[in-house]
Parts: structure tokens; C-alpha cells; sequence
């Protein structure tokens, strides 16, 4: 390539280190270019949410510089416009650093201060800096932290809450559609007592609304900030006022409540906070492969599985075999749950590098967490709207199974003692004939009384049936 061909497709940018090329389309400068050449790793940028959230921050900062008497009032304004412009305009090859960069987030931090810096300079003419006016008063140190709480309480409130309530009323809502189907339970993949169907459910919507309270409760900590603690928290080359300030404004722009962090040595140090998300996220997934793998049990067959259920046909199950519909939602919603787990995994590596006054694996941290809360929340709206809402209760197969399931001999324990029952089941299963044809052959209780103890649907209610009960 000539000298001239160079020249028409790359511009040149100094920095500290000396001349860097750019390419000419490129609203960043060196730092940024810099980061590029030397981390060619995944091909993963930063996830959109958290630039954002980096974006608002810098906003923020502005705003807080000006009022402090810091920052010139033309190059706030040119600042702010830049700030509004890359809140609300798409800009997804200006933020090309690679997840695996320095362990800080300097690099996404610096290339955030050259987009704005240059696109401030364009709009007003001015010399804006991106070291000097857009970072003033803060640190990648403190930047970065901040804006993987911002990022993660926003993207929590806004898109996993609602996804997971979601999936809660449509498990509630299928419940209360099939409250009268009584079922056999099961432990140990294994015949049980009888339970509804509309218990079943009762329980895996118990699971995501305990989800929900989890990650409530880790919001109040995530509010905590660590701007203001610059570097390594002292707060070196900050105005003394200025995570006060910061924090409300930064309260005013994004609607929620915000304050400095109680310690911002602990704050830039650690990602306690982020390790206590991730496992309730991690919490999460648990609870929803568990109902995935449910559905899929329950679905089984359709004629030498379980076949109590018929998920929603969606696509065609084999390329060889004709006819054969997979429980793919399902299927999917555990590949999700698998992903998150290991995303905690790489999380709680990563809480575990705060070395002295910085943790160094901040990217990292910013990227899992923002895939586990995406995944979770696209993975919860589909279960409910694809699975849960959709699936058909087997009614004639749940009523025949449960009709020859020797367990319902629980209910005779108090009446007749646990030895006795057992040779009830067990004569029960050798047969193959509904327990009550039996306990009539071998107990001295009339069938008037047996079908009364044995009734699945007040065996479903629990309690003693039996005896004195």
C-alpha cells in the first residue's frame, strides 16, 4: 500500500506514546486505536448498555464540573450536546475495544473520552480534551466500577424484572387453568402421593418470585457508587464536593436513586456487589432450568415418556426421523442457565483480583454480567410465551397413571400401620391393578371407606385422611 493510499484512509493522532493511525471514519483518537491493535482477543465489545451507562456518567461529570466552577461553560455545553448525541445516535464501531483489554477498563474509558471529546470539538469548534475536559475530575479507576453498578441496575429494573414477572403471571395463570388435575407425584424420578397439577406449578412460580425478591434486595448496594474515589479512592484531583454532586445528578438523569459508596476504598478495590448479583443471577438460572427440565420431563414420550403434558409444537425435531417435535424452549432455557453459571464462575474469579486499591478483571466482570442479565431476561419471556402459556394438560394420561399408583397407600399407614401398607404397594405393582382393588382383597375396610382414604384429590390436600384423622 502507497504512502498516498495510506494517507486517504487513516489520519494520524499523537498521544503520550507518540503517532498512532487512525482510520479516517474513527471518532476516537490514539488510546482507543492503540487498545485495538494490541487486544485482538474475542471480537467482543463492551456491551451497549454499559457505554451507555459510561456515556451518562460522563454527562454527569460534566454537569458536576460546571457547577463546581471547573469545567469552562462552553466546553460543558459542547460536552453535554456530545453526550446527548451519543446517548440517543448509534455509534457500535466507534466502541471497538475488546472485552480482554487492561484490567482497569482505561482503554473503554479513554476511547468513551475521545468519541466525545471529537464529536464536542465538531459541533463547537473548540479545543476539548479527552484527558483534561472530559475525564476531569475522575479515573478509569472510578469510572469503570460506577458504571458497572449504573449499567446493572438499570438493565435489571428495566429488562430482567419485568421478564421474570412475566414468566411468574404466566405460571400463576396456567396454574389456576388446571387446579382441578390432580397427578402422581414424584421424588426420585419415582412414583410419589398424588399433588395438582396446579401445585406444581404453584411451586416453580415461587421459585422466580423469590428470584425477583433476591435481586431486589442487591439493588440498595448496587446504588452505592464509586465515583468521586478517582484513583484509588482518596479522591485525588476531585473537587471535595464532588461524588456528592455527581451522584445526585446522576440520580436526576437516570431516574433512580444513587448516592457515593460508604467506603470508595472497598468501592475501587473490590466487586463484592457485582459477586453477590451474579449469584443471584446465578440463582436465578437454577431456578429456571429446573422448571425447564420439569417441562421437559413432564413431556416426555409422547408415548414412552411421562406424557402428562404437549408442549407447543414449534419445529420439526429430527432430520431423519419424521414427525418428531423436541421440547426446544426448553432445551434452549437450560443452555441459558448453563451460561450463567459459568458466567458466575468467571465473576467470582474475577471479584477475587482486587489487588490492593484497584480490582483489574472490571471488563470482564461488566461483560458477564450484562450476557447473564440479557440471556436471563430474553430466556424467562420466552419460557412463558412459548412453553408455559402454550402447553396442553394429558388428562386421560395423568388420570390412568394415577389410578395405578400403589403410593396413594400412604393414606392407610395411620389406619392400617406402614408394614401392612407395603404389602398393599407391593401386590399393587405386581398385579398392575389400582391400589383400591387390592387394599379391598387384603384389609377388613369396606370399599365405601377405602375410596374415601384413597381419594387422590383429598390426598392432595395433605393431612392424616386415615384413622382417628
Amino acid at each position: 500500500m502507497s504512502e498516498k493510499d495510506r494517507g486517504d484512509q487513516y489520519r494520524i493522532e499523537k498521544d503520550s506514546l507518540g503517532e498512532v493511525e487512525v482510520p479516517q471514519s474513527a471518532l476516537y483518537g490514539a488510546q482507543t486505536q492503540r487498545a485495538v491493535n494490541n487486544f485482538p482477543v474475542s471480537g467482543y465489545p463492551l456491551p451497549a448498555p454499559f457505554i451507555r451507562a459510561v456515556i451518562a456518567i460522563k454527562r454527569a461529570a460534566a454537569e458536576t464540573n460546571l457547577a463546581l466552577g471547573l469545567l469552562d461553560a462552553d466546553i460543558a455545553a459542547a460536552i453535554l450536546q456530545a453526550c446527548e448525541r451519543a446517548l440517543k445516535e448509534d455509534f457500535p464501531r466507534q466502541f471497538p475495544v475488546d472485552v480482554f483489554q487492561t484490567g482497569s477498563g482505561t482503554s473503554t474509558n479513554m476511547n468513551v473520552n475521545e468519541v466525545l471529546a471529537r464529536l464536542a470539538e465538531r459541533e463547537s469548534g473548540l479545543a476539548v480534551g479527552a484527558n483534561d475536559h472530559v475525564n476531569m475530575s475522575q479515573s478509569s479507576n472510578d469510572v469503570i466500577p460506577t458504571a458497572i453498578h449504573l449499567s446493572t441496575m438499570l438493565e435489571i429494573q428495566n429488562h430482567l424484572l419485568p421478564s421474570l414477572r412475566h414468566l411468574h403471571d404466566a405460571i400463576y395463570r396456567k396454574s389456576e387453568s388446571v387446579a382441578d388435575v390432580v397427578k402422581t407425584g414424584r421424588t426420585h424420578l419415582m412414583d410419589a402421593v398424588p399433588i395438582t397439577l396446579s401445585q406444581e406449578l404453584s411451586g416453580w412460580s415461587a421459585q422466580i418470585d423469590h428470584s425477583c425478591e433476591r435481586l431486589e434486595s442487591s439493588l440498595p448496594r448496587l446504588a452505592q457508587l464509586a465515583q468521586g474515589g478517582t484513583a484509588v479512592g482518596t479522591g485525588l484531583n476531585a473537587h471535595g464536593d464532588f461524588a456528592e454532586l455527581f451522584a445526585r445528578r446522576l440520580s436526576t438523569e437516570c431516574g433512580i436513586a444513587l448516592q457515593p459508596a460508604e467506603n470508595l476504598f472497598a468501592a475501587i478495590s473490590s466487586q463484592d456487589t457485582a459477586v453477590e448479583v451474579s449469584g443471584q443471577l446465578k440463582t436465578t438460572a437454577v431456578a429456571m432450568m429446573k422448571i425447564a427440565n420439569d417441562l421437559r420431563w413432564m413431556n416426555s414420550g409422547p408415548l414412552a415418556g411421562f406424557g402428562e403434558i404437549a408442549l407447543p409444537s414449534l419445529q420439526p425435531g429430527s432430520s431423519i426421523m419424521p414427525g418428531k417435535v423436541n421440547p426446544v424452549i426448553a432445551e434452549s432455557v437450560a443452555m441459558v442457565a448453563a451460561k450463567v453459571i459459568g458466567n458466575d464462575t468467571a465473576i467470582t474469579i474475577a471479584g477475587q483480583s482486587g489487588n490492593f486499591q484497584l480490582n483489574v478483571m472490571l471488563p470482564l466482570v461488566a461483560h458477564s454480567l450484562h450476557e447473564s442479565i440479557l440471556l436471563l431476561a430474553n430466556a424467562a419471556k420466552m419460557l412463558a410465551d412459548k412453553a408455559i402459556d402454550g402447553f396442553t394438560v394429558n388428562r386421560e394420561q395423568i388420570a390412568q397413571a394415577l389410578a395405578k399408583n400403589p403410593i396413594m397407600v400412604t393414606a392407610l399407614n395411620p389406619v392400617i400401620g406402614y408394614a401392612r401398607a407395603a404389602e398393599i404397594a407391593k401386590a399393587a405393582y405386581a398385579s398392575g391393578r389400582p391400589v383400591l382393588e387390592v387394599a379391598v382383597e387384603m384389609t377388613d375396610l369396606s370399599e365405601e371407606e377405602l375410596v374415601k382414604i384413597l381419594d387422590p384429590g383429598r390426598l392432595a390436600k395433605g393431612g392424616i385422611i386415615g384413622g382417628n384423622g
